[in-house]
């Protein structure tokens, strides 16, 4: 029983991220977390009325970024990035990221439970 619950706590994406509310936006990196089971990364974005709106995205397992060629050093405080996702269901400024644009002009995945077209 033991062993089951690890994959029992785990979600599907579509529990908590709306695959249909695609979001793609641009910002500055203001934190990097890379923990389990899911890294974040924080980003400060301006909206259309010029305010900064405080952005949280969910990437994938940081063993997965890593498999995918990510390195912690790929992106640091201060980083101009472009994110494409889906929209959190329940938290404002919540998405699952699926690509990301890095600074370098790189397109890469975000390891995250759902691959945007083309990614593999």
């Amino acid at each position: 029983m033991a062993a089951a619950l690890p994959a029992l706590a785990h979600h599907a994406l579509s529990a908590e991220f709306d695959s249909t509310k695609k979001v793609n936006m641009e910002g500055v990196v203001t934190r990097i977390e890379w923990m389990n089971p899911h890294a974040w990364l924080h980003v400060d974005v301006t909206n259309a009325a010029g305010q900064v709106e405080r952005w949280q995205f969910e990437f994938g397992a940081p063993v997965e970024l890593l498999r995918r060629g990510w390195r912690k050093q790929d992106l640091k405080v201060g980083d101009r990035v472009s994110i494409g996702g889906v929209l959190a269901k329940y938290r404002e400024f919540t998405a699952n990221a699926q690509s990301i644009v890095l600074p370098n002009g790189a397109r890469v995945f975000s390891g995250s439970a759902e691959r945007p077209a083309g990614v593999e």
